[in-house]
């Protein structure tokens, strides 16, 4: 043997390709490496040099990317913010800071300080942020003047006029009062019963009459005060009168060339008024206002002072005076013993379409295409209820016989109920599927409310509960106008499809 074969040949050392954690965790767990071995890898361990990895990580890389973002954030924010100018008026960096929200002052600050606060703080929301405040500033201005009620000073003979109706509507209030306490002392089950018994009769509504009144499209009707005619104004510009229940046509009313909007009885026709005196006003498109008696066709005054289109015209209780709305705005008060306008109102931001007085006399109400309502007290000339909650215009009011009750009806399709002793909107009734272009209280108890909208229908609401009673259905077109017979037994609808229609109980 030579001294080359007592050579040890050299231990070839094996490769690892990837960690070596899982045959680390396998020799471990043979128990391999013995007590010296335990304890060289603890003390690798607690000094950092070995490390077994629970599944845990961390990602070094996002962390970094994280922290160089929010230094690059502060750096751009430090160089915005030495690009702002801010001034040096302290009542000026006060003010600004008043339109962001932040605390004019804060503890021990001085000037300089409050004026690098506001540096600091545009340099977060942005250099933009005080011109955003002032336009939505301007903004909120520009609503409340939309909201804001212009009074006009008037004449002498408007002193007067608020004098005469204030004696007028007390005693009437009064008397309504009165009448309320004797019926409340009606036991509940006689005022069931009559309730009741009402009810049935209007679930039995029928279409009694159906007559073509016109060759165009009929835009109101009413009844006059003894529900022995009805006036039907139509887009023709004709007006006419009809013997009720006969529906026999007594008189055409030649005056106006354009669209009618409305006819209708001063309170005392057919009743107390000669047929030779005024009884009956109309308004149209061109912003004529005629008044009729009840013997010629042809109108007996006109009233000018209108410019645009006159929507509505409405008597005062009384019969002295009488309300216009117009598209220019405003709605108007006309003294027709003095012979002229005693008020002109503006309150509304775009066109007044409809307008009712309260039973007493002593209010009136106005609905708009601004979608607002305004309740006006003529014995003041202040607004004393703003009706606001519809989504579109308001196409009409009225008063409900009790004196603290108003429905409205819009082109949202609901009618709302306000309560003028709460001041508020109370109930709203979604009402039809198109736009509502009339509302009716029964006008001698106010026990149901009348209703007529584009979706060719009429439907009547308890009142109260405002439960549907009935659907008056017929019509081929919509529904442009109603309204119910003082004596309470017939209800007209006037529509698009050239009829007028009367419904009565069997």
């Amino acid at each position: 043997m030579s001294d080359d074969d007592d050579i040890p040949l050299p231990k070839k050392s094996r490769i690892y390709y990837g960690s070596l954690e899982e045959k680390e965790r396998e020799r471990i767990s043979k128990g391999e490496g013995g007590y010296l071995g335990r304890e060289a890898r603890k003390l690798g361990v607690e000094a950092g040099h070995i490390n077994i990895s629970s599944g845990e990580f961390y990602d070094v890389e996002d962390h970094i990317s994280e922290r160089q973002a929010e230094v690059l954030a502060e750096f751009e924010r430090r160089k915005r913010a030495r690009q702002i100018n801010v001034s040096t008026d302290d009542a000026e960096v006060k003010a600004c800071l008043r339109a962001l929200g932040e605390p004019i002052t804060l503890f021990g600050e001085g000037p300089a300080e409050r004026r690098e606060r506001l540096r600091n703080i545009l340099s977060v929301v942005g250099a933009d942020a005080l011109k955003k405040t002032e336009k939505l500033e301007d903004a909120k201005k520009g609503r409340q003047e939309h909201q804001q009620t212009w009074y006009h000073e008037g004449p002498s003979s408007l002193k007067t006029a608020r004098l005469y109706i204030a004696r007028f509507s007390l005693p009437r209030a009064l008397k309504r009062l009165e009448e309320a306490r004797a019926n409340k002392e009606t036991p509940d089950a006689s005022r069931t019963a009559r309730q009741q018994e009402l009810h049935k009769g209007l679930r039995a509504l029928n279409n009694f009459c159906s007559q073509i009144g016109d060759d165009r499209p009929i835009s109101y009707c009413q009844f006059s005060p003894n529900s022995k005619l009805l006036a039907t104004a139509s887009w023709s510009g004709l007006c006419k009168l009809w013997d009720i229940p006969d529906c026999r046509l007594v008189r055409t009313l030649r005056g106006h060339s354009t669209n009618v909007g409305a006819i209708v009885f001063h309170p005392q026709a057919t009743i107390s008024l000669s047929e030779k005196d005024c009884n009956m006003a109309s308004c149209a498109a061109d912003g004529s206002v005629k008044l009729w008696n009840l013997e010629s066709d042809e109108p007996v005054a006109n009233i000018e002072g209108h410019t645009v289109r006159v929507a509505r015209v409405a008597w005062h209780p009384s019969g002295r005076f009488l309300g216009t709305t117009c598209y220019d705005h405003s709605w108007r008060l006309w003294d027709l013993e003095a012979q002229e306008e005693i008020l002109h109102q503006e309150g509304h931001s775009k066109g007044v379409y409809d307008i009712a007085f309260h039973r007493d006399g002593s209010l009136v109400g106005t609905g708009g295409l601004d979608a607002f309502g305004r309740l006006w007290d003529l014995r003041t000339g202040r607004c004393i209820m703003f009706l606001e909650g519809h989504l579109k215009e308001i196409y009409g009011i009225c008063f409900s016989p009790n004196g603290y009750h108003a429905a409205t009806g819009s082109g949202d399709n609901s009618c709302k109920i306000w309560d003028l002793r709460q001041r508020k909107c109370i109930y709203t009734i979604p009402a039809h599927h198109n736009l509502l272009s009339a509302v009716r209280f029964q006008p001698t108890d106010g026990n149901y409310l009348l209703t007529g909208a584009y979706d060719n229908t009429a439907k009547i609401w308890s009142h109260p509960g405002w439960s549907p009673l009935k659907t008056m259905a017929g019509h081929e077109g919509k529904v442009m106008g109603l309204d119910i017979s003082p004596n309470g037994q017939l209800i007209a609808t006037c529509s698009y499809d050239r009829t007028f229609k009367l419904w009565t109980s069997e």
